[in-house]
């Protein structure tokens, strides 16, 4: 049984998010509590899924494209010229 990635991405959002709201559900009754939930849920989000939705969009790409180097640059000021020769 294989469960895809983008399921695990979203139950992890999704948790976080509840937790963080709960978190500021409670702040009043219980702030070491409250403060325990908006911890983790944050730490879910940023920590855990961001990663994980990064690596998943990732996959099968080229990162040297998406870098600034001397000839990517250049690529980018020619499609300029010519963008702006056609105008």
């Amino acid at each position: 049984m294989k469960i895809k990635l983008k399921y695990i991405i979203v139950l992890i959002v999704l948790a976080s998010i509840s937790s963080i709201i709960f978190g500021f559900s409670i702040e009043e009754e219980q702030p070491s509590s409250a403060h325990r939930y908006i911890g983790l849920g944050t730490i879910g989000l940023f920590l855990v899924a961001m990663p994980l939705f990064l690596f998943k969009e990732s996959k099968g790409k080229n990162m040297k494209d998406y870098m600034l180097t001397k000839d990517n640059i250049k690529k980018m000021q020619d499609q300029e010229r010519k963008n702006t020769g056609k105008e």
